[in-house]
């Protein structure tokens, strides 16, 4: 008896958050996905700031739709935010930004997907059905420029690396790029020196680094991405 293949199981997705701050955008995008995925309850945050409040109280929701220019962030900032906040949540960056440098990226930072804000409505069906089977989705155009580069560039490893980090090693990283010392670190984010040192070490690990020179160093190196998070610039 032969075995049968196995099916990826399809995750369903019934309420969603946008974090987009232009209206008339964010009320069709969120008929766009009621429509071709399924959704049917739409949370819509116009900042960074609302949505990673609304996410800690705890708001009902199975994926976030982004774009990645808002009035408190910019660039791949808001995504590795919301990574940090909703770990398990898959983040689908709708973006008038679709270079492939960009989608390439945003794809390192951790979205689940990437969909040019021009897009017709089948094509955002698509992206919604592969990332509902466990897939990354990009456009085909930008799959095949994305296939047809040379690599992953330092910059692209810096970010991937970045966006394994948690919010606390992110803060962390962030007063280590501000020449501060454990000591300091755990009186400004009042937390004991033990506790900076464990997450100094996991740092070091995620990023693949031996001193916090070298972790500088990385954060440097993501900063030439337009748009980083203004904690990771190192001076």
């Amino acid at each position: 008896m032969k075995d049968r293949a196995v099916s990826p199981k399809r995750v369903e997705f019934n309420a969603a958050m946008i974090v987009e701050d232009h209206p008339l955008f964010c009320d069709a995008l969120a008929m766009t996905l009621q429509a071709v995925a399924g959704i049917e309850t739409v949370a819509q945050a116009e900042r960074l700031g609302d949505a990673i409040q609304m996410i800690e109280e705890g708001a009902a929701l199975d994926v976030i739709v982004l774009d990645l220019n808002l009035p408190d962030v910019n660039g791949l900032d808001g995504l590795m935010r919301l990574k940090q906040a909703a770990p398990d949540k898959p983040i689908v960056v709708v973006s008038s930004l679709d270079e492939p440098r960009v989608i390439r990226s945003a794809i390192l930072a951790g979205a689940a997907g990437f969909v040019p804000k021009h897009s017709r409505r089948e094509l955002f069906r698509a992206a919604f059905a592969a990332i509902s089977r466990g897939e990354v989705f990009v456009p085909e155009t930008s799959g095949e420029a994305l296939a047809g580069g040379n690599g992953i560039s330092p910059q692209d490893e810096a970010i991937r690396r970045l966006s394994q980090l948690t919010r606390q090693q992110a803060n962390i990283l962030e007063q280590i790029c501000e020449g501060k010392m454990n000591k300091q670190i755990a009186f400004d984010l009042d937390i004991a020196e033990t506790t900076v040192k464990a997450h100094v070490t996991a740092i070091m690990r995620k990023l693949g680094v031996c001193s916090r020179t070298q972790a500088v160093l990385i954060a440097r190196e993501a900063q030439s991405m337009t748009g980083l998070p203004e904690g990771w610039r190192a001076g």
